[in-house]
This record gives structure tokens, C-alpha cells and sequence, in this order.
């Protein structure tokens, strides 16, 4: 029998689903937002005309970004970092989570490692000395270098670890009593079990490389070197007007800095907003699972 819901606990569903459409509205509205102004006017943005509805609809402001080659070779760049900082980070991750997810008996040095881990993510040794590193070891304005540069995030693997520990330890004993080895159970059991928490730090890794922009401006010599997020914010706040032809003087005119930025952030929008609903099943399992330790 099937048991009918009461006013109030129809009047509680009718606010949980109001709250969710605010807190989705929340969400798309700046996003909307931004493609409206990016496509409007530079009278209209600058007079603050603009709602969530383009005025005086033009694409001033996406030609004069991807009117160069140098856009291309850029965005290019970034995809590179994003690859090489996935092919990194995801093994080396996976291989320093392993022993660290076993209790201290199992693995001696493990809390000692962690806390050197930590002490790491807390402090680090400074712009310059790091710059001086990245440059002796050759690798300015290298994709590769761009994707290590920043080492490994300390908060993935704290993530990945306690992800481990919730595996059920007697799939490990159940395999070693079958004589698999820790290279077998990890790659054979481990990972494919392990595939939310993976999910999440690869969305957290492609967002974090993707909109970085600081670490490429310091360790590029060119424009040729930039990945996308430096090259549309060198772009945005300092303009080269001597090199500039005649034609994208009268674009630069008709587009002002704020349509350049509106439409600087919803480009960089896209490849995530693409990515995300493949990763989107296994963000939140990933999250609550690897967050949480008992």
C-alpha cells in the first residue's frame, strides 16, 4: 500500500525544489550574464545597459580575441599543459596514495611522509627560488614544464588516501590469498574500484591548469609560449596598440574592456562546462567518499 504524503510534507518537497532552482539560478545567471555583455555593444557595457539580453548585438569583442594566430597557438598550449598535467599527476598520485592508505603497522614511515606532505603544502620556499629551479632544469616555456611546475596538490592525495582506506580490506586479503602481488591488486582491483575519487581530482586538475594563468606570464619569454588564460589577460589589460593593423585598431574601438572580459571568461567557460558532465556521476561520490575519514 502505497502511503500517501501529508500538506506538510508537500509543502516541505515545493520549498526543497524552490531552493534548488534559486541555487541553480545562482549558478546560470552570471553566465548569462557574461555571454550578454561580451556580445553587446561597447557604448552599451560600458553605460551598464546590459541585463541577460545582448544590446546592440555585435561579436566585437570574440573577433578581436580569435582574430590572431597567436589565440590558436595558445589555447593549443593549454590543452597541452592539461594533458601532461593529467598523465603526471594521476600515476604519481596513485602510487604515493597506495602505501599511504595503509595503517602504520603495515607502512612504518607513513605518518612521517604525510606530515612532510603537509608541511609542504603549508610552506614553500618562495617565487624566486622556485623560478631559478623551473629555469636551471630547462623548462621555460615548455607545456610540460607549465604542467609540473606547480608540483602535486597535497589536498588530491589527502583526498585519494582516504578514498583508499574505504576500500574494504578484505578484497586485498581475499587477492594475496589467490598470490597477487601489490602491483596486481593496486592496477587490478584498487583503481577500478577507485574510479569516482580519480574522476573528481582529474575535473579538479583540468580546472585548476585551465585557468591558471600567473605561473605561465612568469615562466614564458613570449606570446608564442602563453597558454590561454595569459595570453586573453595580456591581452585584456595591455593592449599593443603599435603592433596593432589598421583593422584591429577599429575593432579595439569598438570594444571596451569590459565586453573583453565578459567575453574572456565565458570562452574559458566552455572546455569545463564540455568536460564536466562526463565527470559529473562521479564528482559528488568521489567527494563524499574521499572526504570524509572515520
Amino acid at each position: 500500500m502505497v502511503e500517501k504524503k501529508t500538506f506538510g510534507q508537500k509543502c516541505i518537497k515545493a520549498l526543497f525544489v524552490i531552493i534548488l532552482v534559486i541555487l541553480a539560478l545562482s549558478c546560470l545567471l552570471p553566465l548569462l550574464y557574461n555571454l550578454a555583455v561580451s556580445l553587446s555593444s561597447k557604448s552599451a557595457a560600458d553605460a551598464g545597459l546590459v541585463k541577460f539580453w545582448p544590446v546592440d548585438f555585435t561579436f566585437h569583442a570574440y573577433q578581436e580575441i580569435m582574430g590572431e594566430k597567436s589565440f590558436f597557438v595558445s589555447f593549443f598550449v593549454a590543452v597541452k599543459r592539461v594533458f601532461w598535467a593529467l598523465v603526471t599527476s594521476l600515476p604519481v598520485l596513485i602510487l604515493a596514495a597506495y602505501p599511504l592508505a595503509k595503517s602504520k603497522q603495515e607502512f612504518a614511515p607513513r605518518n612521517i611522509i604525510l606530515w612532510i606532505f603537509v608541511f609542504c603544502m603549508l610552506f614553500s620556499g618562495g617565487t624566486i627560488p622556485w623560478y631559478m629551479v623551473m629555469k636551471s632544469y630547462g623548462l621555460m616555456n615548455s607545456a610540460f614544464g607549465l604542467a609540473i611546475c606547480g608540483g602535486f596538490p597535497i589536498f588530491n592525495l589527502i583526498l585519494m588516501v582516504n578514498f583508499f582506506q574505504g576500500i574494504p580490506k578484505e578484497l586485498e586479503e581475499a587477492a594475496m590469498v589467490d598470490g597477487a602481488g601489490p602491483w596486481y591488486i593496486l592496477f587490478r582491483i584498487i583503481v577500478p574500484l577507485s574510479k569516482p575519487v580519480i574522476a573528481t581530482i582529474a575535473l579538479f586538475t583540468i580546472v585548476a591548469h585551465w585557468n591558471e594563468f600567473f605561473q605561465g606570464l612568469v615562466l614564458s619569454t613570449g606570446e608564442e609560449f602563453y597558454p590561454l588564460q595569459t595570453y586573453i589577460k595580456q591581452m585584456v589589460f595591455q593592449p599593443n596598440t603599435a603592433q596593432m593593423t589598421a583593422e584591429q585598431l577599429k575593432q579595439a574601438s569598438m570594444t571596451s574592456n569590459t565586453t573583453l572580459s565578459a567575453a574572456k571568461i565565458f570562452i574559458s567557460t566552455i572546455p569545463v562546462l564540455c568536460i564536466y558532465p562526463f565527470l559529473q556521476k562521479y564528482f559528488v561520490t568521489g567527494i563524499t567518499l574521499g572526504g570524509v575519514k572515520e
